[in-house]
């Protein structure tokens, strides 16, 4: 991790605990930071939600439903088959980088039947996360799709399972084409230094991307 990150990941809010008392700039509107809109995508049962839930420091929203046999005829389970729960809307959640920016997670749904959802969730975002499971990439590529085509600055999140081979950032970038410019990282999205890496990557490349 480069200084820069270092600093930024130093100065992360921690979980707030019920009892806590409110950050500074909840209660001096002079401190009022940059608040900015990410998006996290990728395909069904990728780790979206579990992403949101690790990184945010307030109590996420989450529109999780039970997958129903409907659903399951309709969502491929063939990786995922312990999956019992699908996002029917968008996951939320919040992070305090420093007293000068906050991040506001938006997580998308995965599954096709939603993707008329996305237009409204991207809306006002400077940037997306593009997650993808290796053993099944094809699924990330909708979403990379998507992005290239709005023009929205994105990167590409590989969430690393446990039993699963770990590949080198090179190797997807091949696998899946992605440009040069774009970058590509492997993370665990149950480990919230792993998602604060994440996410201060993707603001580094949409500052790149959109400087003014």
């Amino acid at each position: 991790m480069d200084s820069a990150v270092s600093e930024a990941v130093q100065g992360v809010t921690p979980l707030a605990e019920d009892d806590e008392p409110s950050l500074p700039w909840q209660t001096d509107r002079t401190r009022a930071p940059i608040a900015t809109k990410i998006v996290v995508a990728g395909g069904f049962g990728v780790g979206k939600t579990t992403l949101v839930s690790t990184v945010s420091e307030i109590r996420p929203l989450e529109t999780e439903a039970l997958m129903t046999e409907a659903s399951a005829e309709t969502d491929d389970l063939t990786a995922t088959p312990d999956k019992l729960t699908t996002t029917v809307a968008m996951d939320f959640g919040r992070i305090t980088l420093d007293d000068d920016l906050v991040l506001y997670v938006f997580g998308t749904p995965g599954q096709q039947r939603f993707w008329f959802m996305w237009d409204d969730l991207v809306r006002g975002a400077i940037g997306a996360v593009v997650m993808a499971d290796t053993r099944r990439l094809k699924d990330c590529w909708p979403a990379l799709d998507y992005f290239e085509s709005c023009g929205l600055p994105y990167v590409v999140a590989v969430n690393h399972f446990d039993e699963t081979e770990l590949f080198e950032p090179d190797d997807v970038r091949e696998a899946l084409t992605i440009p040069s410019r774009i970058p590509v990282m492997i993370m665990d999205a149950r480990r919230r230094i792993s998602v604060i890496e994440t996410l201060l990557s993707l603001v580094g490349h949409a500052l790149e991307e959109t400087p003014e």
